[in-house]
């Protein structure tokens, strides 16, 4: 990526949609030093899920605000036999496994029993993931509850995630011939964190829907036409890949394609994927 090509466009852009960089900083969530740094190009490889969420603000195509040319336009994408263009893949339960090992660790640390934590984390998890309670907010809420002076909630689950390699392999080679998304029940600031921890697959996403920057989760409806418009696609070119059954079903109902991702037997689930997307002749 070319920062200082990027800052220009950014800065351009910006202005020509009337907006002051503290303003642009409230609508994105972002702090104001760091989008004057990536202004001015003095950050090296800005995240692509920041750029993501400026283009997204800015009402752009992200291809167009980093200067890469549209994957779409230089007809490099293709289409599979039952016409998939674009696959969104979830994140908790595909590119890694999940966190529940964070929940026997604050046990062991604290004291506390796990249910305890267990009980408190999914009363609260919703709120945050659709962005209603921030972090912050959160993290005292379990502090109380676990009656300790404070705890930082994203530490223990970047500590107890694990990278899926096959799906990390999955997601680079169907990122070659297919538009690439991730659709996600996510809290905040947990993308960017994961990407430099090299959790989750570094590559350039065609679309990133986040629930705690759009404000609802799967499987409720909106989650679906958000990212149905983010895809820039017919219902019938869409692929989602999940480990819930209830996302899928949800996303079924939309007309998109669907997959159930088994973490217990990722190698199975990848050769399923690959199959599905097997392009036309």
């Amino acid at each position: 990526m070319d920062e200082k090509g990027l800052g220009k466009r950014l800065q351009t852009a910006r202005q020509a949609a009337g907006l002051t960089q503290q303003q642009l900083c409230q609508k994105a969530g972002l702090s104001y030093s760091t989008l004057a740094k990536i202004e001015r190009g003095a950050i090296k490889a800005p995240s692509i899920f920041t750029i993501q969420q400026i283009a997204g603000v800015l009402g752009m195509p992200l291809d167009e605000l980093i200067g890469s040319p549209s994957l779409s336009a230089a007809g490099s994408k293709k289409r599979s036999k039952s016409g998939i263009s674009f696959v969104f893949f979830d994140v908790n339960g595909c590119l890694v496994r999940f966190f529940h090992r964070a929940f026997t660790r604050l046990a062991e640390e604290t004291g506390a029993q796990a249910d305890l934590i267990e009980t408190t984390f999914w009363h609260f998890n919703d709120l945050v993931c659709r962005g209603e309670m921030s972090l912050e907010e959160f993290n005292g809420a379990l502090a109380q509850q676990l009656k300790l002076p404070q705890l930082d909630w994203q530490t223990y689950y970047l500590d107890a995630i694990d990278p899926i390699s096959q799906m990390h392999e999955l997601v680079r080679w169907a990122a070659e011939s297919y538009q690439v998304g991730l659709l996600t029940n996510i809290m905040p600031g947990f993308l960017d964190a994961m990407r430099e921890r090299g959790l989750i697959p570094d590559i350039t996403y065609s679309a990133i829907v986040d629930s705690s920057k759009v404000g609802v989760i799967k499987p409720e409806p909106k989650m679906y036409e958000v990212a149905q418009k983010e895809a820039q696609c017919a219902p019938s070119e869409i692929l989602l890949v999940d480990d819930s059954r209830a996302n899928i079903m949800a996303a079924e109902r939309f007309g998109w394609h669907v997959l159930w991702f088994d973490d217990y037997r990722p190698g199975e689930s990848v050769k399923r994927i690959k199959t599905a997307l097997e392009p036309a002749e």
